[in-house]
């Protein structure tokens, strides 16, 4: 999700994970504390919401954090009753600037894990690295296929027989972190991106819920670059028609 600049990469190796950032609690009681980071509409943020209202999903949103003061994702956090708070970059002297001023927000939240749900802006390596396994990203395609923007175009230019979405831990990689779990759609014939992007929306949601409550149950953890699920290394966890994992 990000790519950082040689100043990132320096600032991050300086910083060892989990340095300044209290580590989650695995034994603390409760519901799994979270921060949403989003610049647009808010959809998944909403699904979040919705499943926490109807129980399906242990969780709390602590904070939802944007760098867009206009986007519609904190209204819908205001209307749950959450904290929303937004940040303008052109306000920061640099990019590093505004990534230290928004987790220091995001911080004081004291989440268990940071979510970006539609988050449009690349994080640098050295706020990433003392948050290793804490972040994760849901992206719009079958990773490591069709990284970066406009993935329903590029999956289409490809001739793709099938597409989806992924979440993953969130790295200083583009879209290359570990991927914790994904959701398959067919692409069809006669498919152009605004049908294959609705197909594919259509599954997103399962799939973060889904992705979330095993953050819930504690079940998932990165380790060692591995996505290590139920204290075994894994592989990319597949969602099934009934928004469960096989």
């Amino acid at each position: 999700m990000a790519r950082p600049g040689a100043e990132d990469a320096r600032r991050a190796q300086a910083v060892a994970p989990g340095d300044g950032v209290p580590p989650p609690d695995a034994s603390r009681p409760g519901p799994l504390r979270l921060a949403v980071l989003a610049s647009g509409r808010g959809s998944n943020l909403q699904a979040i919401l919705d499943a926490i209202a109807r129980r399906e999903l242990d969780a709390r949103i602590v904070g939802v954090f944007s760098d867009r003061p206009s986007a519609p994702a904190l209204q819908r956090a205001r209307d749950a009753g959450v904290h929303a708070q937004a940040l303008a970059p052109r306000q920061f002297a640099s990019r590093m600037a505004f990534d230290e001023a928004l987790f220091a927000a995001v911080d004081a939240s004291r989440p268990d894990l940071v979510v970006c749900a539609g988050y449009m802006r690349l994080i640098g390596a050295a706020a990433i690295a003392p948050r290793s396994g804490r972040i994760i990203n849901i992206h719009p395609s079958l990773l490591p296929a069709f990284k970066g923007l406009h993935t329903h175009r590029q999956a289409l230019a490809a001739g793709a027989a099938e597409h989806g979405a992924s979440v993953h831990f969130v790295t200083a990689d583009l879209d290359g972190g570990p991927v914790i779990g994904q959701a398959r759609v067919p692409v069809l014939p006669g498919d152009d991106e605004a049908t294959l992007a609705a197909r594919v929306l259509a599954r997103e949601h399962p799939l973060l819920l889904a992705t979330l409550q095993l953050f819930a149950e504690r079940a998932v953890t990165l380790r060692e670059d591995r996505v290590h699920f139920r204290g075994g290394a894994t592989g990319p966890l597949q969602l099934s028609s009934n928004n469960a994992f096989a």
